[in-house]
């Protein structure tokens, strides 16, 4: 009794946290009340028994995505009155695709049946294993493909992201790998033996490196023109 009150306690606020999401006006209450959803959805994963889910949505997206979002959504200046304006122009249209997704559910809901024997089978974990390890056991051997590609697509999904934010701006340090590599300890840097007791002011101070930002870097980025200083002492040495 206690288990079911817990998880209908935990359903209706998911499910007010997640109406919340869409119709909040302000966009940061909208992340506040997404990560309220979260952490509903992980107490009914400590319900169902699976206490490794529910630290994971609470640590990855709580803790990094959700946050995530606050900030972004933080820093960026939108002017929301601004996107508000031509509102009711699309709202027809905005409408006739409502009515379509909603007759679509009803068609779907109309239709669909549960299992009798899925009303009464109960969770029961692996003999013999945590339900961490039953859970990677499933993903790494069973579904090891499916777990690849989806690794894959987040992967294009985020290069994609970098790509289509990337500017080329003059103002970015970029380097000529090939001559980064083709550098040794030689050309850069210049071991001083110091004795106990000794600083390096006695030894010529602290001296620039012996080449400058310009020989290794892409032409036309910013400090490829910049002039070969020479070797001095820095001050406070």
């Amino acid at each position: 009794m206690m288990a079911q009150l817990v998880f209908y306690v935990f359903a209706g606020v998911l499910l007010f946290s997640a109406a919340m999401v869409i119709t909040a006006r302000n966009p940061v209450h909208s992340v506040l009340f997404l990560i309220l959803g979260f952490f509903n959805a992980a107490g009914l994963f400590l319900v169902a028994g699976a206490e490794f889910l529910a630290m994971l949505l609470v640590i990855v997206y709580v803790g990094a995505v959700a946050v995530l979002f606050l900030f972004v959504v933080m820093m960026l200046d939108i002017d929301f009155s601004r996107l508000r304006e031509g509102f009711q122009k699309y709202t027809p249209l905005g409408a006739c695709v409502g009515l379509v997704l909603f007759a679509e559910l009803l068609m779907a809901f109309s239709h669909w049946q549960m299992a009798p024997s899925a009303l009464s089978a109960p969770l029961t974990g692996v003999a013999g294993l945590s339900n961490t390890a039953a859970l990677g056991t499933v993903i790494y051997t069973h579904y090891v493909l499916l777990f690849q590609a989806c690794g894959m697509v987040l992967l294009v999904a985020m290069m994609g992201a970098i790509v289509l934010t990337l500017r080329e701006q003059p103002t970015g340090r970029r380097q000529n790998i090939t001559r980064q590599h083709a550098r040794t300890g030689a050309d850069t840097l210049e071991l001083v033996t110091v004795a106990l007791g000794e600083s390096v002011a006695e030894h010529g101070g602290v001296l620039r490196p012996k080449g400058t930002y310009n020989e290794i870097a892409v032409p036309g980025s910013y400090g490829a023109e910049e002039p070969d200083y020479p070797r001095t002492e820095e001050k406070g040495a």
